[in-house]
């Protein structure tokens, strides 16, 4: 096979749609019943789901909590609802199923508790895997997992894979470094300390060797481990083509952005200085930043590189998945995000609707337009992000800042994609909640508060006209909450008043 045979030049027609394996040197596996993958939510899951079904595999995604927007996303996949954690509920989403993607893990362990949980979840699979006839599981760790002293989060993924093949289904296990791609954790800390800062202290540890791969690459060998027999019950370590210290990437993104960057070593090295600094200037809140930093402190390179005899694939260049991912920016076509998976279950926070009935203070602004529903709530769908909130930007940013210096996800969390939105996205510190087109976009806070706070944007009809609507619910059963409400009182007009005024001025006249 030719050497350069696949790969493809980034604004290639099948990688703009998303499609990263119609290329593989693989065949896909017909004999299979369903592929289960788990985690499908996340930064990887949600890339890897329409990978399967382009390739005529039969999908059966599972999340914790059913959204319509799942189905919108894959509508040829059936989607589970099921936990990991509730051996129970996984009884049901392992029916005849043949193969099993397991990529549930946590961004951040924060304590033995939640670590312990990982492990019992993999506990749970595995055993449940065995009673329904699972045929294989396909597990994602972190590189490095073999070496001692690791972090408790590349040690746990040790733990989980560990777990999983004391069972009697075979297990292929993939272990990746660095993730580089559009939406990813690592690749956003990367692009926005190089475009923030014109002078970066470097740590001892940043001097230590990786091999950061792309995300297209991570897909290519998930899918194709799935098609050859052989990679069955064996573990792999995947690599990308560059062995390179954190200060080069950080270089490479300076070169590639025209950047110029003064870099000098400094006597600090502790990573929870650098992760709290990092997350005052980048989208990811401290603690992940943490998590990621502490897999720098050890060399993280490919120990076990057969699966490139057997999986013989070209590799993105570390420059060249900077370069995908930055165009996929500008083209405004990033498909997962790292922050779809953090705050850690926040599928399963309080809903508006459930508390509805006994939401402890709420207050209204709203005007009638003469403009049609359909503009108001594109011009609606624009908030946060690069665009702001149209009017007092510099309140929201402070609230912003001082959220970051909480070790909260700030304002600088920004959003998915500029023009298209679904529930779940994030913007700014906000999550999307409810999305009803031309009707409802319900915003649920997830900044640092003494209680729990949603906005809620309506358009509703009103004879020829419409009437716009922002209304800031707040539920608190602490004193603390209440003064931190009553204390805001004042400010509330001119900020949501505004808002919506500014949101009716903003939008087009038919």
């Amino acid at each position: 096979m030719n050497k350069n045979s696949d790969r493809r030049a980034p604004g290639n027609s099948e990688k703009s749609r998303g499609i990263y394996c119609s290329d593989l040197p693989t065949k896909p596996q017909r004999v299979l019943d369903r592929v289960l993958v788990m985690g499908a939510s996340g930064y990887i899951g949600g890339r890897l789901v329409p990978e399967l079904l382009a390739r005529g595999y039969r999908v059966r995604a599972m999340v914790r909590v059913d959204s319509p927007e799942y189905r919108e996303l894959w509508p040829e996949a059936e989607i589970a609802t099921a936990d990991a954690f509730d051996y129970e509920s996984l009884q049901t989403v392992l029916d005849n199923v043949d193969i099993v993607y397991y990529l549930i893990h946590s961004l951040v362990l924060t304590t033995r508790e939640s670590a312990s949980s990982e492990i019992q979840a993999s506990i749970n699979l595995r055993d449940t895997a065995a009673i329904k006839g699972v045929k294989r599981i396909i597990y994602l760790g972190g590189l490095g997992d073999t070496i001692k002293e690791v972090p408790i989060r590349l040690a746990n993924r040790k733990k989980v894979a560990d777990e999983l093949k004391k069972g009697s289904v075979p297990v292929t296990v993939l272990r990746a470094s660095v993730i580089i791609g559009s939406g990813s954790a690592s690749y956003e800390i990367i692009q926005h300390l190089v475009r923030t800062l014109p002078v970066l202290p470097v740590p001892r540890w940043a001097l230590n060797k990786c091999q950061p791969i792309a995300i297209r690459d991570v897909i290519r060998y998930l899918v194709g481990v799935l098609e050859i027999p052989a990679s069955s019950g064996k573990s792999f370590d995947i690599c990308g083509p560059d062995t390179i210290t954190y200060l080069m990437m950080l270089k490479i993104v300076a070169e590639i952005l025209n950047k110029r960057r003064y870099f000098f070593r400094f006597f600090i090295s502790h990573v929870r200085f650098y992760s709290y600094f990092a997350g005052l200037f980048t989208p990811v809140p401290a603690p992940i930043t943490a998590v990621l930093m502490e897999g720098l402190k050890k060399d993280a390179v490919c120990r076990n590189a057969s699966i490139r005899k057997l999986l013989p694939m070209t590799l993105l260049t570390y420059r060249e998945s900077i370069v995908e991912a930055l165009s996929r920016e500008e083209s405004d076509d990033v498909r997962t995000r790292w922050s779809g998976a953090y705050p850690p279950a926040y599928e399963l926070a309080t809903k508006l609707h459930e508390l509805y009935h006994d939401i402890t203070f709420s207050a209204s602004y709203s005007l009638k337009t003469g403009k049609r529903a359909s503009a108001l709530f594109k011009s609606i769908c624009s908030i946060g992000g690069r665009e702001g909130w149209f009017h007092h930007n510099w309140m929201w940013r402070i609230r912003g800042m001082i959220d970051k210096l909480l070790l909260g996800v700030g304002t600088s969390r920004g959003r998915r994609s500029q023009t298209d939105l679904k529930i779940n996205d994030v913007i700014d510190f906000w999550r999307i909640e409810d999305l009803k087109q031309n009707k409802r976009l319900l915003l649920r806070a997830e900044m640092k508060l003494p209680g729990k706070a949603w906005l809620d944007f309506i358009i509703t009809e009103i004879g020829t006209k419409n009437m716009l609507s922002v209304t800031p619910y707040f539920h608190t059963h602490s004193f603390v909450g209440k003064l931190y409400w009553y204390v805001l009182v004042p400010f509330h007009h001119f900020i949501f008043h505004d808002l919506i005024k500014h949101i009716e001025k903003k939008t087009p006249v038919d």
